[in-house]
């Protein structure tokens, strides 16, 4: 029965009527206009953002940090088993539409941090806490929506998606190292466990270490696999772009799957109108101190995941052309393509990434659902204890699950979140919109704008005493 509710409620958002394909196209159009294509504008200025972004205060942690915490949940599964998965289903073209639902995304992820950071509060521990949940009930007074979204979020990224991420890892060692299921889910388990234990603060110190060294390694692997390739990859180019709009005669009936594939996955990896990043960017201690500078800090992330890494995935598996068998799923696509790129320690490479990758997103997913304890006022050692031991669970059952029921689950979560997010940031555009106007405004003025309350119109009302 629940095999069948997951089912039915995947084919509504994802499947037979693509409900979250257009929610997310129209969200991503939406906030592009209503901000003038900022992705574009300021492109350059998402990078001279975090300058200074290491200096945070005993509330929160540093932007970097944030932006390391937001990119180790966002990187993950989705970057080398989601890509090869939308490519073996969509074919090349799905590739193209992973880079539009970023570009697009980048809006929405955007106006999402944005949000996270001016309705953030204080719990009894004095750190920041934040989220979808918290500008719904502070920004809409809409509690029965904060805690619908907060009961997806739990199910999702407390449940599912470390699952679903602890299953890619056991799945990839076990393929190459022939490392059992039950011995490496256990280790994962007991590590991640050490290190959610430490909160927050803790997460985004591992997050901050582990994150550029496993991002820059894959590049440049990526781009040593590219360079000896260089002949082929125009052909590669002139294939995605054919792909994506029916033009080769292979592709001409795949159009549709290239789309739903690409977008989906592209959604999945990046994350952004999700709303889970938000919880990262509400951890933050903002540099200049004003929330829409985690939404460059946020909107960066975007880029990095998608465009960036993401996209290293795709050029390395299609260069690889007939070497990836058609009964592959998963991560297994993407390991036997460096295999044939790199040989047998191609496999043994990608084994260690994805080990990297999705650990880090196995840890940062426990953050975020348990920012949300605070609005059930569970935020205790009872429920904290309850929550770890639930979510550890899950990880070692994920570590053993098949990946089609772990995948199935994860994208239901990820969809309901993403419905109830996009529907809540659509009703705040108005505030999103005086924001970004306040901050450029002042920039023009000073480099480093300041925040106030009585400058800006906002929609509801944030907690006293953290924005002045």
């Amino acid at each position: 029965m629940i095999n069948d509710i997951i089912s039915l409620t995947n084919n509504v958002l994802w499947g037979e009527y693509q409900v979250l394909i257009y929610i997310l196209v129209f969200a991503g159009v939406w906030f592009s206009l209503k901000l003038r294509f900022i992705q574009l504008r300021h492109f350059g200025y998402m990078f001279k953002v975090m300058k200074g972004s290491t200096q945070g205060d005993k509330s929160g942690i540093s932007s970097y940090q944030a932006l390391c915490t937001g990119l180790s949940a966002r990187v993950g599964t989705g970057n080398l088993a989601g890509v090869a998965m939308a490519i073996s289903l969509g074919g090349s073209g799905a590739v193209f539409w992973m880079w539009v639902i970023a570009l697009l995304g980048m809006a929405t992820g955007f106006a999402e941090s944005i949000l996270g950071q001016l309705y953030k509060v204080r719990d009894d521990h004095k750190e920041y806490r934040g989220g979808p949940a918290y500008y719904i009930r502070a920004g809409l007074n809409k509690p029965w929506l904060a805690v619908l979204f907060a009961l997806c979020l739990f199910l999702g990224y407390g449940i599912s998606f470390s699952a679903m991420q602890a299953n890619t890892i056991t799945d990839a060692l076990n393929h190459t190292f022939e490392i059992s299921p039950v011995y490496s889910g256990a280790v994962i388990t007991l590590i991640a466990g050490i290190i959610v234990m430490g909160g927050l603060r803790s997460i985004a110190r591992f997050a901050e270490f582990v994150v550029p060294f496993m991002g820059l390694a894959f590049i440049l692997a990526a781009v040593t696999v590219t360079i000896i390739n260089i002949q082929q990859v125009p052909g590669v180019l002139m294939d995605i772009i054919n792909s994506a709009f029916g033009l080769n005669e292979a592709a001409a009936g795949a159009l549709g799957a290239a789309i739903k594939n690409g977008i989906q996955r592209g959604l999945y990896s990046n994350e952004a109108g999700a709303g889970s990043v938000p919880h990262a960017a509400a951890g933050a201690t903002p540099v200049p101190n004003h929330p829409v500078a985690q939404g460059y800090v946020q909107m960066l992330g975007v880029f990095i995941d998608t465009m960036v890494l993401c996209s290293c995935t795709a050029i390395v598996i299609l260069l690889a052309k007939g070497s990836i068998g058609s009964d592959m799923e998963g991560i297994r696509i993407t390991q036997n393509a460096m295999t044939y790129h790199m040989g047998i320690s191609g496999d043994m490479f990608v084994a260690i990434i994805i080990t990297l990758f999705s650990f880090t997103s196995v840890v940062a997913n426990y953050a975020y659902a348990e920012s949300n304890l605070h609005l059930f006022k569970l935020d205790n050692i009872y429920g904290r204890t309850i929550y770890t031991l639930l979510y550890l669970g899950m990880v070692y059952w994920g570590a053993n699950a098949s990946l089609k029921e772990v995948w199935n689950m994860a994208d239901m979560a990820l969809g309901l979140m993403t419905v109830v997010n996009i529907s809540a940031i659509m009703l705040l555009t108005p505030t999103i919109v005086n924001l970004t106007r306040d901050y450029q405004v002042k920039l023009k003025t000073t480099n480093k704008p300041e925040f106030k309350l009585a400058d800006v119109e906002i929609q509801g009302k944030t907690e006293k005493g953290v924005w002045s």
